[in-house]
């Protein structure tokens, strides 16, 4: 995957369009990443037990297609492409052509 847990990310579509945040989890399978503060919906839960019912804000997973990188030299959203350096693959900024 070319986007990686702790990669400020920029929304390209939805209600968050155009807001940043930071990656907190990846889910490599359903090609699917859990941003910080972004994709929030309200649920619904009931009482259990000792836990008080009501309704609380969950992050929902955003698909991977949905996001673009930021680089962190040119600070611009970018595509990303590999590149071998030293026979070990790394990521690279299309725009400014920079290491990530």
């Amino acid at each position: 995957m070319k986007i990686k847990v702790g990669d400020e990310v920029v929304i390209l579509q939805g209600k968050d369009k155009g807001r940043t945040g930071k990656v907190e989890k990846s889910f490599f399978r359903k090609e699917e990443i859990l941003v910080s503060g972004i994709n929030i919906f309200k649920k619904h839960s009931k009482k259990r037990g000792n836990v008080r019912g009501g309704i609380i804000d969950i992050t929902v997973p955003l698909p991977i297609s949905k996001v673009a990188l930021v680089c962190p030299k040119c600070k611009l959203p970018t595509k990303v492409a590999f590149s071998l350096v030293d026979k070990q693959k790394v990521r690279v900024c299309k725009k400014c052509k920079q290491l990530i």
